[in-house]
């Protein structure tokens, strides 16, 4: 496991639009805020000039309820799709939500979460798929000095 450290909350941009009120409460049935050392770190990534939540929304928010301003975190060293993040983080931001703060009125019940974020996170890694292989056919194109030969 990678070094884990303290992160002011405020510091962190989150990555996603959503909190599930049904994770939010099995969250918050285990939560001990005066025992956040034994918190399940979260993951961060600096992605261009901001440091992102990787993942651990719901933990992070059940200490910002809790009035904690600090959680535990480290950073992320997995090779994710960080297109996908930047453009979660891209809504985030034309959404106003800086902070785990900026969440407190977007907890909704599971079955909304499933249909605003799920489905719209599917949405869009159809898109940047479909965008990868554009660019793939692209270069293949350019590799082949544009000539696109046919076999018979």
């Amino acid at each position: 496991m990678a070094k884990t450290f303290m992160m002011r909350l405020d510091r962190l941009q989150p990555s996603q639009l959503f909190i599930s009120s049904a994770k939010l409460a099995e969250v918050m049935k285990t939560f001990d805020p005066d025992n956040v050392a034994s918190m399940e770190p979260i993951p961060i990534k600096k992605l261009e000039n901001d440091i992102v939540f990787v993942d651990g929304h719901t933990r992070a928010f059940a200490a910002f309820l809790h009035g904690l301003s600090a959680v535990p975190v480290y950073w992320e060293n997995e090779e994710l799709d960080w297109d996908a993040y930047l453009v979660c983080v891209g809504w985030c931001k034309s959404e106003g939500i800086r902070t785990i703060a900026d969440l407190k009125n977007r907890v909704i019940s599971q079955e909304e979460y499933e249909i605003l974020w799920y489905r719209r996170c599917e949405e869009m890694q159809q898109d940047l798929e479909a965008k990868r292989r554009q660019m793939q056919a692209k270069e293949k194109s350019k590799a082949s000095g544009g000539r696109i030969c046919l076999e018979y």
